[in-house]
């Protein structure tokens, strides 16, 4: 029996690393390119204990935005894209062409807010309020209510509350990761990002102003000036959220805080 099974493993095995590469989207990282992407994929691969029967030989196509990506899908020219699985479920619930693809990978990604490296001080302060959002939770009770149960719903904008006198933090979002990150159709920042935002307005005595750009614009806007942080930044954690030293988005200059939100991986790809 058991050189029976150790057949069919090596059997499934081979046929996953003879099958033919893919085209797969990924939404614009942080100061990494194609190549930086599939290492990335290699070195989690191995956190995860995988073989090099499992390691990436795929084309990895980046994207600027959400939005080109699923058009780039629906036309053919890649033939999946990876996401966070809050939002494949969110994507794929909202396009019924579209297939959820859950690999039940054992890294999950991390977001975090990032800001400028001069910024420390006002990290100090955001990174105690994340932890007093977990401690009492309020951070468990938003990602409740705007993603875990917002089903068929759509998402809702909170308005950001008005500090007489405070200093304002312009926060870049993009739209690009709905139901944490999205925009309306009349153009206002929505959903997760708004709700987590405004409780981190009141717990740090900062007005936040929302700047909406698009993903591949995220480290340009920071490292400029045109934003005081960037709402998502992503990291790699092993299942008991401990942080692995494989970043998805990578840049100098910057403090990353506590991560606020944690998701497993999936891909989304069209119904057959």
């Amino acid at each position: 029996m058991k050189r029976i099974i150790t057949i069919l493993a090596l059997l499934a095995l081979s046929s996953i690393a003879n099958a033919s590469p893919a085209k797969i989207g990924v939404l614009a990282p942080i100061g990494q390119d194609e190549k930086d992407v599939i290492r990335w994929t290699e070195n989690v691969a191995g956190a995860e204990g995988k073989s090099e029967m499992f390691r990436n030989t795929n084309t990895i196509v980046i994207f600027d935005d959400m939005n080109s990506m699923i058009m780039a899908l629906r036309a053919g020219q890649i033939d999946r894209f990876a996401a966070g699985m809050y939002t494949a479920e969110y994507i794929t619930a909202r396009n019924k062409d579209f297939n959820l693809i859950d690999n039940k990978h054992n890294a999950i990604l991390g977001l975090s807010l990032a800001l400028r490296e001069e910024d420390k001080a006002k990290m100090l302060a955001i990174n105690l309020a994340i932890n007093d959002m977990k401690a009492d939770g309020t951070l468990e009770r938003l990602i409740r209510d705007n993603i875990i149960e917002l089903g068929d719903n759509d998402p809702v904008a909170v308005d950001m509350p008005k500090i007489e006198g405070a200093e304002t933090m312009k926060v870049a979002v993009t739209g690009d990761i709905p139901p944490m990150d999205c925009i309306l159709s009349d153009g206002r920042p929505a959903g997760f990002n708004t709700a987590f935002l405004a409780e981190l307005s009141r717990r740090t005595g900062r007005n936040i102003e929302l700047v909406s750009l698009s993903a591949g614009a995220r480290q340009t806007a920071i490292s400029s000036g045109r934003v005081d942080a960037v709402f998502w930044t992503r990291n790699a954690y092993n299942l008991k959220r401990e942080l692995l030293p494989y970043p998805l988005d990578k840049m100098a200059g910057v403090v990353i805080s506590e991560p606020y939100l944690f998701e497993s991986r999936g891909a989304v790809e069209m119904e057959k």
